[in-house]
């Protein structure tokens, strides 16, 4: 087929013992974590947001710092990768079925931003879906890992712990969220999924170095340039 301009290439992950894993969208799954003073509140259904797969950044990269802020962010999370879609998925078949494997994501954000558009009602877009907003490591295959419901997930700055938790205390859980946004849209073979970010953060500046680490799967290391 001809078309008006060559079409972006096809945006993909590494992943063991595998061919490239080739991203379509990646959904965010807001609040999933118990609040910073450890109450938890389940919300009645999931909140998410979604960003274009060209904000992907792969591991051992440098993320150029972003204009118009002075509050950029990371914030780690675990990432799992469909290898299946469809509508109205049972949460009973997710696991196995439609997981392809599991990685470290970073959701960055632009909280000086994010603020502002909470504070007047406005859209997130600018604030998490900017260039290179969401590095990922390579996904491991659910066959090395297996199914992970549980394990640490960290983020340590120039070697400091910023955020510390367990997998364990997602609200939503894997299976849930995925039926969920089943229900509200058809998901696809290549969506990522990240799952949502525990408690702590804080801003980064130019030239450090971030480290998330979740489930002993490979860590995602970023610098700040």
């Amino acid at each position: 087929m001809n078309y008006a301009f060559p079409p972006a290439p096809v945006v993909t992950l590494d992943a063991m013992s595998s061919n490239p894993f080739p991203v379509r969208r990646i959904f965010c799954i807001g609040r999933n974590y118990p609040a910073p003073d450890g109450e938890i509140t389940k919300a009645e259904e999931p909140s998410f947001f979604i960003k274009p797969a060209s904000t992907i950044l792969q591991n051992n990269s440098v993320l150029p710092y972003p204009p118009g802020t002075t509050a950029l962010c990371p914030e780690v999370e675990m990432v799992v990768a469909l290898h299946k879609g469809g509508r109205n998925i049972p949460a009973d078949k997710v696991d196995y079925d439609y997981v392809f494997g599991y990685a470290v994501g970073l959701d960055m954000t632009l909280r000086d931003m994010l603020d502002a558009a909470l504070e007047r009602g406005l859209p997130w877009e600018k604030a998490k879906s900017f260039d290179h907003s969401a590095p990922c490591s390579a996904i491991t295959p659910e066959f090395y890992s297996g199914n992970i419901a549980s394990g640490k997930i960290e983020l340590k700055v120039n070697g400091e712990l910023r955020q510390s938790g367990n997998v364990a205390d997602m609200l939503w859980k894997i299976p849930q969220t995925v039926h969920y946004l089943s229900t509200r849209m058809e998901l696809f073979p290549g969506d990522l999924l990240f799952t949502g970010t525990p408690a702590g953060g804080g801003p980064v500046v130019k030239g450090d170095v971030i480290e998330a680490t979740v489930a002993g799967l490979e860590p995602l290391i970023i610098t700040i340039g």
